[in-house]
């Protein structure tokens, strides 16, 4: 199925490179992480003479250019990988930021590299997929493929038996369970819950910690569950997650998860249980519906995640510095 709509997708790309400089769709600015459906976009749509700014900047290669350009820059991303620490497990962090429309998640899913990379030492490896304006000669895309690839490539990099791969996303997530894939005007395909666990069980690895920053994330939650998994989530199944927009700089469960728990602890549960804690402060105080962040936690991996710890020196917190011409969101 999949591939039948990339082929009418990528027969419909042409049309749409070429049509779209003259007027695009724009996502609405939300408080939760709520993906916009195509008829909320439709009924969003800029007016000609009244889109004042476009969101393809136009100093960057053209849209086909930016396509065409991915298999080299994947390549070159996972050259770029820090060598395996032998004799101990290692981590993979793969972090993707879905929606190119808002900075808030290219912002997490950069604090998220830095983080580990400085914090928790040379076993410790990232690798950065988004969508956003700033980075389209920089970081390979947030795109299905782009995941597939990265998988593919990590695969061949860890020891399936001993290292652990980190995958951390953050976008808009629907009412059906689908992360939000956006690079205005480019063709990309969205990521369901049933997608992704089907993506992950054709590569072989046999620990992994599964973080889904979204509304609606905690429906990732029964098809991700299994032995060796770890697996947080945002949000129930039927609740939003909030932090998100256009005048927020990170989530709250961004900041929560990352900022606020991983600079004090490097114990993943643990962690999640204080950003619980402070999320719920915080959506009491803004009298917002609990978000109520889910956690599942898989025969093996706790123990496997203390002996990378054991190997680990954690390295002093590193600070989250926004842009300064946005305030930072709780």
């Amino acid at each position: 199925m999949r591939s039948t709509l990339t082929v009418l997708l990528a027969f419909a790309a042409g049309v749409l490179l070429a049509t779209w400089w003259s007027g695009h769709l724009a996502m609405p600015s939300t408080a939760s992480h709520a993906a916009t459906t195509p008829d909320s976009m439709a009924s969003d749509a800029v007016p000609e003479d009244d889109a004042d700014v476009d969101r393809w900047p136009s100093q960057a290669p053209t849209p086909e250019q930016v396509l065409y350009a991915q298999p080299r820059m994947m390549r070159n991303a996972l050259a770029e990988l820090g060598p395996r620490v032998p004799g101990k497990p290692n981590l993979y962090l793969l972090a993707i930021a879905g929606d190119g429309s808002e900075d808030v998640f290219h912002n997490e899913a950069e604090y998220a590299a830095r983080l580990f990379a400085q914090r928790f030492g040379a076993s410790a490896h990232s690798l950065v997929l988004e969508n956003n304006p700033a980075t389209l000669t920089t970081r390979p895309l947030a795109s299905w493929s782009n995941l597939e690839t990265a998988l593919d490539g990590l695969g061949k990099t860890m020891q399936p038996d001993q290292d652990i791969l980190l995958l951390y996303l953050t976008s808009h997530g629907s009412e059906d369970h689908t992360l939000l894939l956006d690079m205005d005007p480019l063709p990309l395909d969205q990521l369901g819950a049933s997608d992704l666990a089907s993506i992950l069980a054709m590569h072989p690895f046999k620990w992994k910690v599964l973080v889904v920053n979204a509304c609606y994330s905690g429906g990732f939650v029964p098809p991700l569950r299994g032995p060796g998994t770890l697996v947080l989530t945002a949000a129930r199944a039927d609740r939003s997650s909030f932090g998100c927009g256009s005048d927020s700089n990170i989530t709250y469960f961004g900041k929560a998860w990352l900022v606020d728990a991983l600079n004090h602890t490097d114990n993943f549960v643990d962690s999640f249980k204080q950003a619980s804690i402070q999320i719920s402060r915080w959506e009491q105080q803004d009298k917002l519906t609990p978000s109520e962040p889910q956690i599942d936690i898989g025969s093996g991996i706790t123990e496997q995640l203390a002996l990378w710890r054991k190997n680990i020196v954690a390295g002093p917190p590193v600070a989250f510095k926004p842009p300064a011409t946005k305030a930072v969101a709780r």
